[in-house]
């Protein structure tokens, strides 16, 4: 890992964390619920969605395009996770958690590709933030939490 690229170990060790999780938790445990809004499943879908947003804007440099200030992301998210939500429920929730380790991958290859200068915060004006490990680690603090005493299976 190159010194100005901490996040690439940050964002490794959150995925693998999350694919621990996915690998041992059953397709129950997918439905239990981590708050009043969103399920286990659906937190996953959450995180899978936000990374999805990083892909799409390593991609359009990638192409290089310059970021508009469409690329922003407003200061309030709850608008986009309140409209999202039904959508993300509706995915069946073993596609879910597969879905949001196949994007955080596709996310951490992406982003790590990336001339440093590019991304946030070297560009305080980038709307790419390489590192995904603090918003995946946020949720599955939460989804931990939420099994509390439920403790995931690991599989025979």
């Amino acid at each position: 890992m190159s010194i100005d690229r901490p996040f690439i170990e940050q964002n490794t060790r959150e995925r693998e964390r999350m694919r621990a999780l996915v690998a041992r938790l059953t397709d129950e445990e997918l439905l239990l619920p981590v708050n009043e809004d969103w399920t286990v499943a659906a937190v996953l879908g959450h995180i899978a969605f936000w990374d999805g947003r990083a892909l799409a804007l390593a991609k359009k440099l990638d192409r290089g395009l310059p970021f508009t200030s469409s690329d922003d992301e407003p200061e309030d998210v709850d608008w986009i996770n309140d409209a999202s939500r039904p959508l993300i429920h509706a995915i069946p929730a073993r596609d879910a958690s597969r879905l949001a380790l196949r994007i955080a991958e596709e996310t951490d290859n992406g982003v790590a590709l990336i001339a440093t200068k590019l991304l946030w915060p070297n560009d305080p004006n980038s709307p790419l933030n390489p590192l995904r490990a603090a918003h995946r680690g946020e949720h599955l603090d939460e989804i931990e939490a939420a099994l509390g005493g439920h403790q995931p299976r690991h599989p025979a």
